[in-house]
């Protein structure tokens, strides 16, 4: 077993660090043409004003190439082994997602609700989001509703999700942040539980969605922690079932979620076509 294990270890490890040695050549790639990629992107019309440059903010938390493939070997096998090290699954998302990050903003720069989230930047805290308030206002059968019953039935934060430590660009950090603090929003969408076969349906639908490579480990890797019967659900019902969401729904991150608490939670659904989760005995 411990064989098994460690050959899985080895092999995860190599080949991640591959895929971050073409992140890293891409970052190189990015950063000698950062004049050309800034003048691209203030070509697409962002209400009517040009993006203004900015710096990199935390510069001493990025890490120079070497030590990104580093992180990412050490967080990969850190979350192989121990899937709750939230901190080491967020680090791996965040130095091995650089090319997906891109293609993520280009995307909601290329849509109206999705620029006005680049611009807006909401963030998902205490501070904007109060649950109990939420869950007093929103009324019977809203999506507000289904999301302050999420969080509280499962003793949820909504500033539980980390910061981004490992991205220069402050664009492409915030487009993390994003990702990161609209999973739950996702969850009640979908109808999952945060069980790990839940999670691991989901992480499915975001892989389709983003093109994330921690999604893509989450959701190759995590199947290991499931039991027979469970992973059996996940190949036959729950991995249908995501591609055909992932698929058909809109760029979710194109979604201004903290606007449309007061909708209809089905109505919502229908018109996001986010068929709810199959429902299995367990």
């Amino acid at each position: 077993m411990h064989t098994a294990r460690n050959t899985v270890t080895r092999r995860f490890v190599q080949t991640f660090a591959q895929h971050t040695q073409r992140e890293n050549i891409t970052n190189q790639m990015i950063i000698r043409s950062s004049s050309a990629s800034t003048n691209t992107r203030n070509k697409i019309p962002f209400y009517g004003l040009p993006r203004p440059e900015k710096q990199p903010e935390n510069n001493d938390t990025i890490p120079p190439p070497l030590k990104r493939v580093v992180v990412a070997a050490t967080s990969a096998v850190t979350a192989l082994v121990n899937p709750e090290r939230a901190d080491a699954v967020a680090a791996l998302g965040e130095v091995t997602g650089t090319i997906s990050l891109q293609q993520m903003y280009d995307r909601m720069m290329q849509d109206s609700t999705g620029q006005t989230i680049l611009r807006d930047k909401p963030k998902v805290d205490g501070a904007s989001i109060n649950l109990d308030v939420l869950l007093e206002t929103s009324g019977s059968g809203s999506f507000g509703e289904a999301y302050a019953k999420f969080m509280m039935q499962h003793g949820f934060d909504p500033e539980e999700r980390s910061a981004v430590r490992y991205i220069a660009d402050p664009e492409l950090a915030y487009v993390m942040l994003r990702y990161r603090q609209s999973h739950d929003f996702w969850h009640v969408l979908c109808d999952l539980p945060p069980t790990v076969l839940g999670e691991l349906a989901l992480k499915w639908v975001e892989l389709v969605q983003t093109g994330l490579p921690v999604a893509a480990l989450s959701a190759t890797f995590g199947p290991l922690q499931l039991s027979a019967n469970d992973r059996d659900a996940l190949r036959t019902i729950y991995l249908p079932w995501a591609l055909r969401v992932g698929q058909r729904a809109p760029f979710l991150m194109n979604v201004y979620y903290e606007e449309l608490f007061r909708e209809n939670l089905d109505d919502l659904r229908e018109r996001l076509m986010m068929e709810p989760a199959p429902k299995i005995r367990s």
